[in-house]
């Protein structure tokens, strides 16, 4: 169906193709709905589409790509689909990992319906692609791809050390070298990888200051080891902003448009960005999308890159 292959190989390249979703039809009309569904706040589906809307709409204005997966479900699911309050965060359903596309399972029965939704149409577009889901829940919000060499994953609320020993020889067998596996704790606020880390340069890693205090298990094609975060981000290349203070979701789920640009929320902290020497240069993209985040994941949850050049 599409004439282009996924190919990823950093979190910083050029983005040329995303997967997005619309967000679902349904209002969360009051808080004790938004406790039980762990939202932070009552959501408006007419501003949740408006948010979607300008995150499009920039993105497409840049020249990427956007595929909108909601459009393209089959009649038979799209009226639970329809339904599915975090549908939107595509992220966790897949990620491309080199030249492949690896498929995640669901780590919470509230989201487990998205997952063979997203994975029917990732298996027709791309048949040759397409790799077999892990043995146990693996959301790729926990994933993120360092450079062609490295992969740092979490093991958190949503992903199992079984799942990455599942996957790890597909991951060795795309080309990377190094699999660093991460244990953060297991919070709301630390739920995915990408609420307490993200690249932001081709030579900086933003992160929350505590994981400076957190080992990593790194593997290779034949061996094991134990580093320090910070000395294995050194190790391939990265110098840590390590943030004492943050505002979550805005300030650390942002994406990379290109070597020189961020697409940022409009919540987020912009001194964070301003403040350091290998960011004051950063073409900063702000966009209103504090509806989609009170979900409780920012623009990285929503987008899932399949094509960096």
């Amino acid at each position: 169906m599409y004439s282009f292959q996924p190919n990823c190989w950093s979190e910083h390249d050029e983005l040329k193709v995303v997967i997005l979703c619309a967000p679902s039809k349904l209002d969360v009309p009051d808080l004790t709905i938004a406790e039980n569904v762990g939202w932070s706040a009552t959501v408006n589906h007419v501003k949740a589409m408006e948010n979607f809307m300008e995150l499009k709409t920039t993105l497409e204005n840049v020249g990427v790509m956007v595929i909108d997966y909601s459009k393209e479900l089959p009649n038979d699911v799209e009226t639970v689909s329809e339904q599915l309050i975090n549908r939107y965060f595509i992220r966790d359903l897949a990620c491309v990992l080199g030249n492949s596309i690896f498929l995640g399972e669901a780590g919470s029965s509230l989201r487990r319906p998205e997952y063979p939704h997203a994975h029917s149409l990732l298996e027709k577009w791309f048949p040759e692609k397409f790799n077999k889901q892990p043995s146990t829940a693996l959301e790729c919000g926990d994933v993120m791809i360092l450079n062609k060499d490295a992969v740092l994953i979490n093991l958190g609320m949503r992903t199992t050390l079984e799942a990455v020993e599942s996957i790890k020889e597909r991951i060795f067998q795309e080309g990377f070298s190094e699999i660093a596996i991460i244990d953060l704790p297991r919070r709301s606020d630390t739920l995915h990888l990408d609420m307490n880390c993200n690249v932001a340069n081709a030579n900086l890693v933003i992160a929350k200051n505590f994981m400076r205090y957190f080992p990593v298990q790194v593997f290779t094609a034949q061996t094991s080891r134990f580093e320090m975060t910070e000395q294995f981000l050194n190790h391939h290349g990265f110098d840590v902003y390590w943030l004492e203070k943050y505002n979550t979701i805005p300030d650390i789920n942002f994406i990379n448009l290109d070597p020189e640009t961020l697409l940022i929320s409009k919540q987020a902290t912009k001194k964070q960005f301003t403040n350091h020497p290998q960011l004051q240069k950063k073409n900063l993209i702000e966009i209103e999308v504090s509806e989609l985040e009170k979900g409780g994941g920012g623009i990285r949850c929503m987008t899932l890159p399949l094509v960096r050049k």
